[in-house]
């Protein structure tokens, strides 16, 4: 009997401890935030800013990990096949709408579970400060009079900043190739060329061209943006200056693996966006001349899938699509 009683009292003893254990309220330990880049740049920054600003809404430590290589495939995929439980997640960036076109990888937007958009940065277009052109009505004039002559770069071939251009020229119905492309590894020393004259366009981002432009030896003609920059509101939208509606750039997001549960879903909503808005932020991506961007959730998701069908149909036109590895 007195056996039977300790059964019963052990079996009601564990149901307790495993319904405490599947009401528990998320988070209940550290979370991990993957980035696919490296520490120290733009994107680990911004990533260890949001992880920073989580754990005050969350009350729980946001670690963030570096897991790079395979131009950002390993750190994305190490976020897309991490366990859905809310405990990794991780900052998706541009490429994750760019690699299944260009053959990297199997993986798309639709892979995660979209949380929040936090960063956008237009591309806009610098030539050197003793460049002839002075507005960018005067450059397309002359690419169009001289196809091949101008040439470009800011990254490597078939690079966002490539990309950029090309659908620039592509929308202006304008070959991809009449200004040719000339790979480097990023836009820092592309803007010293710039300035050398060895190249005559940089497609990169304000906050890239700041430092040059700022110096004095670069002139920003063009932003490829709905709207103005607040860091150089004098720089106008391509839409203002040549009429064409071409809008690209870098951008950066949370997001989990698909299949984040509701309530990891809805709690991570609300403290990014309570994140996106505090002041604390703003003042970090203002020093840091990040743009601010921000769309929550199904939208987020959405903003993805238009971001990759657009890159879809540039890296086609420029001949650098490939098929998604089996």
């Amino acid at each position: 009997m007195k056996s039977k009683r300790l059964i019963t009292l052990s079996l009601a003893l564990c149901a307790s401890v495993v319904a405490g254990t599947a009401h528990a309220a998320w988070p209940e330990r550290p979370i991990t935030m993957i980035v696919a880049w490296g520490a120290g740049g733009g994107t680990d920054a911004t990533a260890r800013i949001i992880a920073t600003l989580l754990e005050k809404e969350l009350g729980q430590p946001v670690n963030v990990v570096n897991r790079t290589g395979g131009n950002g495939v390993v750190g994305h995929a190490a976020i897309a096949k991490a366990k859905p439980d809310g405990y990794t997640l991780g900052m998706l960036t541009v490429e994750i709408a760019m690699m299944r076109h260009q053959g990297l990888t199997k993986l798309t937007p639709a892979d995660y579970t979209p949380l929040a958009l936090m960063n956008v940065d237009p591309a806009a277009v610098s030539v050197s400060a003793d460049s002839p052109y002075k507005t960018m009505g005067e450059l397309m004039d002359a690419i169009k009079a001289n196809p091949g002559k101008l040439k470009a770069s800011g990254t490597g071939q078939g690079g966002i900043w490539h990309i950029a251009i090309a659908g620039l020229l592509k929308n202006m119905g304008l070959d991809p190739a009449s200004v040719p492309f000339i790979p480097s590894n990023g836009a820092a020393p592309a803007m010293l060329e710039l300035a050398a004259g060895g190249i005559d366009i940089v497609p990169t981002s304000l906050p890239e061209a700041r430092s040059m432009i700022d110096a004095g030896k670069a002139r920003p003609l063009a932003v490829m943006a709905d709207k103005r920059e607040p860091l150089y509101p004098d720089v106008p939208t391509l839409k203002e200056s040549i009429g064409s509606d071409w809008r690209i750039g870098v951008w950066r997001g949370i997001a989990g693996p698909k299949g984040l549960p509701d309530d990891v879903v809805s709690k991570m909503e609300v403290a990014l966006d309570k994140v996106n808005h505090s002041q604390e932020f703003k003042d970090f991506m203002q020093k840091r001349g990040f743009g601010i961007g921000y769309a929550s959730g199904a939208e987020y998701g959405a903003y993805m899938k238009k971001s990759m069908d657009d890159f879809g149909e540039v890296i086609t036109a420029i001949g650098m699509a490939r098929p998604a590895p089996n």
